[in-house]
């Protein structure tokens, strides 16, 4: 099997959820998770806090700034390393995954040891 990187997108230019809707986002990605558990798919994952919380290390300029390393209104917000047997299949799994955390996930393999 291989292992894929899916990636949850957001825009700062978003609306940010009410608590309500927070709530039914969470229970989604929540059940997804326990899906993709049972089947043995998961390997790791988790949320990110915001971009400005981010900080960039250089060690080729010995220095170190805060914020994300690329400026841009779209950052990642959260993801997943699953298993799949091919690509078709983890995109079948990223539309689950989109449709749980209702937004854009980016899925890309990882590169053969």
């Amino acid at each position: 099997m291989t292992q894929y990187l899916f990636t949850v997108h957001g825009s700062t230019d978003d609306e940010v959820p009410s608590p309500e809707i927070m709530e039914r986002m969470f229970a989604q990605v929540d059940a997804f998770n326990k899906k993709v558990t049972e089947q043995g798919r998961w390997v790791f994952g988790g949320g990110l806090l915001p971009a400005d919380t981010a900080a960039v290390v250089d060690a080729a300029k010995n220095s170190t700034t805060d914020g994300p390393y690329l400026e841009g209104k779209e950052h990642i917000g959260g993801f997943w390393v699953l298993t799949a047997a091919d690509l078709d299949e983890a995109l079948a799994l990223a539309r689950e995954a989109s449709t749980a955390c209702e937004g854009p996930v980016e899925v890309r393999p990882f590169q053969a040891e």
